[in-house]
């Protein structure tokens, strides 16, 4: 038995994970086994509790992402209750969700990603961060800071709590917009429209042609990928159907209620999350590296994989370029991050798109509704993937079970496999340094985890 190598924690990640690896005789990968080793326990902590709290109750699953954790969950009740949503909070709902959308990809790309591009794979741990980054190029740091704190204040100023929300609720939203706050927003909006187009265009010039051997080597597998899109295949955030994509590119679309005909859920001993897989292809779960079974991916690469076309025309612009560099269904892991840039020029678009219709100012924002069983499935994209809270009520409302499928969920397996590869195709007879590692965990910042 050779040298066993522990990667603990693995840094600049949102959640808790490890990675174990275990080196054969000769110095060279046996094995490399990534460990979820954070458990959250909502699907039990629910139960019993009045279906319209527990809309409040989930946005503590994730401190990233508590919008689409109250969104999704408000759909679910919605559908539990039977719920008509009306017009207008429909709208506020969606414009909430695509603002929720840039200030996460401002923040993974800058804080969490940048360091291993701007400073280099290579650079000192010490200093490979985001206080590194800010001391090598302190105004882009400026800007950056000031722009994720825009994203923020802007939805606080009109929707209250912005870390763990409470402004939706079944039936629309709980107040609504007013004319003046319509207008303040969409300024606001136009200015992180112009800083998205910049950091697109700066990404493009200064950051990925430097690192195309690492964006086409680092994690790369191949899997199938899933995600939303409307009538018309066109990529939506907030509503539509669910895609699945094989990895030669034919897919599936259904409906999030029939969701549990399509994924299955596989118990692995190195986890406390369930893996996802494709339990439609009727292939089973596996995820060797040279013929995997049941594997697909979820996040921004597979959103901008499975849509047809973006409907705003400046990601459309970006999304066509891109496939003209690595095609569709693109599989190379590090593409996560030009993926995530280009859904930060939609996210962008689309809250303007929505902002620029006076109905989102209309003054009935919510319709009456009435407890009562039933059972109700509510999806939305979160960052990090397809997001899907399933309930089930009693007469009284209360919530009799739960399933949730959170969106890092869905790449479990894959992050898993991108690591046994990244790990594979780096260390050899032993000889790894920090610099390798760090290569390593690379493989995992990519789906943002």
């Amino acid at each position: 038995m050779g040298k066993t190598i522990n990667i603990s924690p693995l840094s600049r990640i949102e959640g808790h994970a490890s990675i174990k690896i275990q080196l054969d005789d000769t110095g060279n990968v046996e094995k490399a086994v990534t460990h979820f080793n954070s458990i959250r326990g909502f699907e039990k902590y629910v139960q019993g509790k009045p279906a319209e709290e527990v809309t409040r109750i989930v946005t503590r699953i994730c401190g990233i992402c508590p919008w689409h954790h109250h969104l999704s969950s408000t759909k679910a009740v919605d559908a539990c209750f039977g719920a008509d949503v009306a017009p207008a909070g429909h709208m506020l709902r969606e414009c909430m969700q695509n603002m929720a959308h840039i200030n996460d990809k401002i923040l993974h790309f800058y804080f969490l990603a940048a360091p291993d591009f701007v400073l280099g794979p290579d650079a000192d741990y010490r200093v490979r961060n985001v206080i590194g980054i800010a001391k090598a190029a302190p105004e882009l740091a400026r800007q950056v800071i000031q722009m994720r704190q825009l994203g923020q204040m802007m939805m606080e100023k009109f929707a209250g709590k912005v870390i763990h929300p409470v402004a939706a609720v079944p039936g629309g939203f709980s107040k609504p917009m007013s004319d003046s706050q319509r207008i303040s927003l969409m300024d606001d909006t136009k200015t992180l429209l112009e800083f998205a187009k910049f950091t697109m265009a700066h990404a493009k010039q200064n950051i990925f042609p430097n690192y195309l051997e690492e964006v086409t080597t680092i994690g790369s597998i191949t899997t199938g990928f899933i995600g939303t899109v409307d009538n018309q295949g066109s990529l939506n955030f907030y509503d539509g159907q669910i895609r699945l994509m094989k990895p030669d590119g034919s897919f599936s679309d259904f409906h999030d209620a029939d969701y549990l005909n399509y994924i299955g859920e596989h118990v692995a001993d190195t986890s406390y999350g369930k893996f996802p897989y494709a339990k439609s292809w009727n292939e089973g779960f596996s995820m060797d590296l040279a013929h995997p079974k049941g594997i697909y991916r979820a996040n921004c690469l597979a959103r901008i994989n499975v849509c047809d076309q973006i409907s705003t025309p400046l990601a459309q612009a970006e999304l066509e370029e891109f496939r003209k560099s690595f095609g569709r269904p693109a599989q190379h892991t590090l593409l996560y991050h030009w993926a995530r840039l280009i859904e930060l020029v939609y996210a962008c678009e689309k809250t303007l798109e929505l902002l620029s219709d006076p109905a989102i100012c209309g003054r009935e924002t919510r319709f009456d509704v009435t407890p009562k069983a039933g059972r109700g499935v509510g999806h939305v994209e979160a960052p990090r993937g397809t997001l899907i809270h399933d309930y089930t009520t009693d007469d009284k409302g209360l919530i009799v079970s739960a399933n949730m499928i959170v969106g890092t969920t869905h790449n479990l397996a894959p992050i898993s496999m991108s690591v046994d590869q990244a790990a594979r195709m780096l260390i050899k007879d032993g000889k790894v340094d920090e610099t390798i590692l760090n290569k390593v965990e690379m493989a995992v910042r990519a789906y943002d985890p």
